[in-house]
């Protein structure tokens, strides 16, 4: 079933925000009536990704990153040590100092106590634990093996966390690089660069053409400041309103994936996320069709998260995941062929794992390589614009004062 972003109002009179799976937005509407709430929206979660991203970047949910990691394993070690399920969480109601995360931890304690499964008090939550995270725990219930499936849970999470933070860490030095020098070039354009061009109007000197139009862009940068930093806004301000249209993200997505060296790196960071969140779903008991539709949530790429659908649906009828996600013709070949020895053995849980590994190595290998090679050529490249500049400017000075001499 298609995932739902909802929002709505409690008895409170608290905004509850969160996702819910339903076969359309009026079962999500009718089902926060039966639990209470007064429904506010409702739509698929595609179209609100991009809009709770930037939410995300201003409110802080009670448990995500290393705090979700650290409940889970807390968690995981008290039910191994025997602790029963309400003694464990309300050992770890004591923990937090955030008074959202005591309340979320009171709420699903006061839930379990009341008989209702500990999968079922956290789908309460309104989308602060993840499907994923919802349906392992169901599948720890069903097995009987919740300590276990807890800390495989928590396992997954530090490493797909670990994989977030390294492409996002490959990718601030170069960044701050970049600003730090444009920065610098625009005040060199904006405010050194006129100087010299009044100078040189004074002296009624006579300047090479290149000069000139070093001069002529300095004097536009000194009127037009404000257009270089309005267009840019207004452009990311436009690209981030298309990405949240269905058809204009596809269409990104394809373009991204045809890139010589970044759809291959993209296509090895969703390879790696979807092999682990498989793996994991799968090793706990998660059936394989439920696992792709998660897996298929989890992925950034809408290009690929299409293929992932596709790719159910044939293997609904029979046919195998390796050949299923083949047909699509964008998923790494290595992965597939992982895949399919993972099937023909009867390990398919422990090879999507493997694949993971694999794939997460391959992306820090590409990274790395990446990083090695942006630096020097950001820098390189800048330097030599900034050093274009300064010589435009000074030459015709130096050939002044020679003349005089």
């Amino acid at each position: 079933m298609p995932l739902f972003h909802y929002q709505a109002l409690n008895a409170r009179g608290e905004l509850l925000d969160g996702q819910m799976e339903a076969a359309s937005s009026a079962e999500v509407v009718a089902r926060l009536q039966e639990q209470g709430h007064l429904p506010v929206e409702a739509k698929l979660a595609s179209e609100a990704r991009a809009a709770s991203l930037w939410k995300g970047l201003f409110k802080a949910k009670p448990f995500a990153g290393p705090r979700l990691v650290q409940f889970t394993q807390q968690l995981a070690t008290l039910l191994g040590a025997g602790q029963p399920l309400d003694r464990a969480l309300g050992i770890l109601l004591e923990l937090p100092e955030d008074e959202a995360a005591k309340r979320t931890i009171t709420d699903i304690r006061d839930a379990v106590r009341g008989g209702t499964s500990l999968s079922t008090a956290l789908d309460r939550q309104h989308g602060t634990f993840s499907r994923l995270y919802i349906n392992m725990v169901r599948a720890g219930e069903a097995g009987g093996n919740m300590h276990e499936t807890l800390a495989r849970l928590a396992d997954y999470l530090e490493r797909a966390r670990a994989l977030q933070g390294r492409v996002i860490n490959a990718l601030i030095y170069p960044a701050i690089l970049l600003v730090m020098v444009s920065l610098s070039l625009l005040f060199l354009l904006g405010y050194v660069v006129p100087q010299f061009a009044a100078m040189y109007e004074s002296l009624d000197a006579e300047l090479p053409l290149f000069t000139k139009i070093v001069l002529g862009i300095g004097m536009f940068v000194r009127d037009w400041w404000i257009l270089l930093l309005v267009v840019p806004a207004v452009g990311l301000w436009w690209f981030d309103r298309k990405r949240r249209e269905p058809a204009f993200r596809e269409k990104f997505d394809a373009w991204l994936l045809q890139r010589r060296f970044a759809g291959s790196l993209v296509a090895k960071i969703e390879t790696a996320r979807l092999a682990r969140t498989l793996g994991t779903l799968v090793r706990n008991g998660v059936p394989l069709l439920t696992a792709l539709g998660i897996g298929r949530n989890v992925l950034g790429n809408r290009v690929l998260a299409a293929d992932v659908e596709t790719a159910a649906e044939e293997v609904k009828n029979g046919v195998a995941l390796s050949t299923a996600l083949a047909r699509g013709k964008r998923f790494p070949r290595l992965a597939l062929q992982m895949i399919s020895v993972g099937e023909e053995s009867g390990a398919l849980d422990a090879m999507l794992v493997k694949t993971a590994e694999t794939f997460e190595q391959e992306t820090a290998l590409s990274l790395d390589r990446m990083l090695a090679a942006l630096v020097p050529v950001v820098t390189v490249v800048l330097a030599a614009v900034i050093g274009v500049v300064v010589m435009s400017v000074l030459l015709p000075l130096y050939d002044l004062t020679g003349a005089i001499g």
